[in-house]
This record gives structure tokens, sequence and C-alpha cells, in this order.
């Protein structure tokens, strides 16, 4: 039993409807501590909910009003609102009790409840506490009287678009904006998170689209083209968005590749002030944007457009600066706090198979595409294969028609259903007259005189699922056939070139080219 000298002198009341309220003044004004808990954004119940149709024909909000201010003004009464109790400790006269606080997204110390926030906001949701018969927004208080009178935003766990968007954009937020005619500010919300917006509105795979809800309806909102959309807008020299960049620091940070992930890194890094230093090996900036997506995919001006603006805002790019051979890994230590290395996927993996690395007109995939875009006259032959299903695997076939081949085709060793190709890339070749041969796998490059004649290959059946999650494809003995073909074009994934990174640097470097 907690003697009288030991007792806090403090209640909490759980829960802020009139009976609530009124509990609260009465301690209070018996000189009582009181903390008036309440897990909505403001107290006073349901008494203020349709007010004029208060069972007694009075205005309850009226009759509320003045309890509402009263209890806001006493000075032994704390409000905590979004709380809810989460666990009661210890005895009468001395309990502990844990609450858990919800966010509301608002200040509630900065919100002076004028209202202005709610005349912009674009989100328009039902009116719960008006049971729905009409709309409020997004940022809202429940009524005019409320206390605390600050306004509020709800979030029912993460949009389902966002939580499937890699780079975890407010989807549902810019497309509400631009539904609003907002279009600036939608590309500003874009652009907390992704300083590529025009070239994801071309490229992405769009994983949020395969989550959003109205799907479920009729068909997703087309999140990529709105993207593109409004991206496209900022385009203009004279009306881009640029972003804000803080103090200055004497801090140097270097970045190794100017593809999309080093693009990115030192977008966020010159915002936040620090000096960026991005060395490249190529003669360009971009990366696989540049040089592994086709320019009938992504236009390089788009690009260049997007990559000058990072540029201007303090970022340097140094061009044909390969790390361990023109600056070793020691000197960017030396001489920046940081190093980013995103040197990206550049290198082609092999088949293994025979004749593959001895006959001339094995191109590779990604080499190929890259001689492409850097200007090079490339033509392999008038019949060309392509092996893979990927995407590398369709921009490689459908640029080889593009150089002069009459006829390009692809030999993949699952089924269509497996192909990890994008759908619209693989209708897009189809639709071009490309064909391809499934459940098929190369074993041999053929050829004649130095130089490739055609592609051995066998026919496959899929078996059980592997760690991909596809079933795997599994030889069938003696069916073995042969496809003619001037060059052949290995498709069938990449690794990163890690050869500067040396056992001094303290960086690991595991089995598969990646970092542990």
């Amino acid at each position: 039993m907690v003697k009288d000298s030991e007792k806090i002198g403090a209640v909490m009341v759980v829960g802020s409807g009139i009976a609530g309220i009124q509990s609260s003044l009465d301690l209070a004004n018996s000189g009582m501590k009181v903390y008036l808990v309440e897990n909505d954004i403001s107290i006073g119940g349901v008494m203020a909910q349709l007010d004029k149709t208060f069972p007694t024909n009075d205005c309850s909000a009226c009759i509320l009003s003045p309890k509402l201010v009263e209890v806001g003004r006493h000075p032994n009464v704390e409000i905590l609102t979004k709380r809810t109790v989460e666990a009661v400790d210890g005895e009468p006269g001395r309990f502990k009790v844990t609450l858990a606080r919800a966010p509301r997204f608002v200040d509630v110390d900065k919100c002076t409840g004028c209202g202005d926030c709610a005349k912009v906001c674009p989100v328009t949701v039902s009116n719960a506490f008006n049971e729905g018969l009409d709309d409020r927004k997004a940022i809202y208080r429940k009524f005019p009287q409320a206390i605390p009178s600050a306004f509020a935003i709800e979030k029912i766990g993460t949009a389902p678009c966002k939580a499937a968007c890699p780079t975890h954009i407010s989807v549902q937020g810019y497309v509400a904006l631009i539904a609003d005619g907002k279009y600036k500010e939608a590309l500003r919300l874009i652009k907390q998170e992704n300083p590529l917006p025009s070239v994801c509105g071309r490229v992405c795979n769009h994983p949020c689209e395969a989550a959003c809800k109205r799907g479920e309806v009729d068909q997703p909102v087309s999140i990529m083209y709105l993207k593109r959309f409004v991206a496209d807008l900022d385009l203009n020299d004279e009306t881009k968005y640029v972003p804000e960049i803080k103090e200055k620091k004497d801090k140097k940070v270097a970045i190794i590749g100017a593809g999309p992930a080093g693009l990115t890194a030192a977008y966020f890094l010159a915002i936040e002030g620090y000096q960026v230093t991005i060395f490249e090996a190529l003669p360009v900036a971009g990366g696989m944007l540049t040089v592994g997506i086709p320019e009938y995919r992504l236009p390089k001006d788009v690009l260049n457009a997007e990559i000058k603006t990072i540029e201007e805002i303090g970022v340097e790019i140094k061009y044909n600066t390969k790390v361990g051979q023109d600056i070793t890994m020691d000197a960017l230590r030396k001489e920046f706090a940081a190093t980013f290395i995103g040197v990206g996927s550049h290198v082609s993996s092999k088949l293994g198979v025979p004749g593959e690395d001895d006959l001339e007109g094995v191109v590779h995939g990604i080499d190929f595409l890259r001689r492409v875009a850097l200007g090079e006259k490339v033509f392999l032959g008038d019949r060309v294969a392509v092996v893979g299903g990927g995407n590398v695997a369709m921009d490689a076939v459908r640029t080889a028609l593009r150089t002069g081949s009459k006829e390009a085709f692809v030999l993949y060793r699952r089924t269509r259903a497996e192909m990890p190709a994008a759908d619209e890339e693989i209708e897009e070749a189809l639709q071009e007259g490309i064909k391809m041969e499934f459940l098929a796998a190369p074993v041999k490059v053929l050829g004649s005189g130095g130089k490739v004649t055609g592609i051995e290959c066998i026919r496959m059946e899929l078996g059980e699922p592997d760690a991909s999650g596809r079933r795997r494809p599994v030889p069938i003995k003696g069916s073995e056939f042969t496809v003619e073909a001037n060059a052949i074009i290995p498709a069938i994934g990449q690794t990163s070139d890690l050869s500067f990174v040396t056992e001094e640097s303290g960086i690991a470097v595991n089995k598969w080219n990646t970092f542990d």
C-alpha cells in the first residue's frame, strides 16, 4: 500500500468525450494534476458530430464549446492527443502509465489553425466524422471549435504504390497534385526522392502500377506516364526546378561512376552542401541510361537535360577517368572525406560454351549497346541471334534491326511466361517482326574461317522452380539442333568491374563481385 506522502497527486483520464472533459475539470479544480488522454486528433468525442441533430434539440457545439475552452486553458490539465495506453504498472496512488504516440504529421506548437493548408490540399476524402455525408481534405480539423485547434493528417500505413516504389516516392501525393493542376508542386515532391523523373517516366518498370488498388476495379492509374508528363514540363531551361542548396560544407565527397546511382547520390549530397566530384570512365555521363538503354526508348536530350541540372547545382563530373587506372582509391581516400562506389554492372556474363571466345561475330549485349550508343557504326550481319530473355536481350535484338540486320531473333531457355523482360518490351519486339525460339539453350558457337556461322542449341523442358522462383530448364537428351547466324549476342546478365578495389582498401568483395 502506497503511503499518502508517496502518492503522486496526478490523475490520468482516458477518453475525452464530454464525460472525460467534465471529469478532468472537476479533478483539476480540486487541485489535481490531470492528464487527459485521447487517441484521436482532438478532444470532444462525438458530441459535436452533426451538432444540429442533438437529441435535446439544442446545438451541441454551443454546449460543448465552453467546456472545450475551459479544459484547454486550465493550468492543471495537460491534453495528450493521438495517444493510446500501452501499459499500466505500479499500484493505486503511484501508477506508471506507458503511452504510445501516433504521428500527427503537423507540428501542434507551430500550427495556428488558420486552415490555409486545407485550402490548397489536393486530396479529398470522405468525412467519417460526419458519417460520410460530406467530404474533407486529407489535412483537416474535425470541427471548427476543436481542441487542439491544429490540423492533422491521418495515414493508415503506407500507400501500396509508395511502398512498391524503389525510391519510395509519395506517388499518391504527386498524382493528387497533378490532378489538381499543381504541376510544379508535383515535380518538387517527386524530386525530393528522385532527381531523374523524366528518365523514370520512360523506362521505369513501374511496380507502383502493379500495386495500384485501382487495378482491382478496372485499370491501375497510369503513374509512370503522369510522372513523365509533369517531368517533361520541367525540361525547359527557363522554368525548370532547381533545388535550394543548403549551407556549403568544407567536406568533399568522391563518387565513382556517373550512372543513375552516382548521379542520384551526387544530387542529394550537393543539396546538403557537400562538394561533390564524380569520376566517370566513359566519355559521357548517365551510365547504363546512356550506353545501355537505346535512344528510341530514352532520348539522349531528355537524359542530358536532367544531368545538366545536377551539374548546375555544383556537381563536377570528370570524364574518361577510370579509378584504378587514371586515379587510385588511395588518392581518393586522401583527398575526399568519403567515397561512394556506383560503378554499375558493365561486364557481360558469358555463356561458357565452346567458340564464344574464339570466333569473330560474338558480341555481348552490353558491349554491343555501348558501342552503338557511343556513335560507332556497328553492323553484325544479316542474321543475328540473341541469347537471353531480359530487357538487355530485347534492347539488343531490336537495336540489331536498327543497325541494318535483316533478321534478328531470340533464343531463350525457358518459355515466354518466365522471361524477365518487361511485357511491353517483348510485345514491341514481336510487333517489329522479331521471332523468339523458346526452350532452347546454346551448347556451342559454330564457325568457319574464324567467323561465326551459327549456334548449336539443345531443347529444354521445365523442371522444379529454382532460387528465382522460375521453373528450372532441364536439357532434353538427343534434342540438339543448329541455327544459322552471322553473329551471336549473348545477353544473359551482367556483373560489376571492381578490380580497382584492392585488399588494402578494406572493402570486402565477394564471389558474386558485389560488396559484403
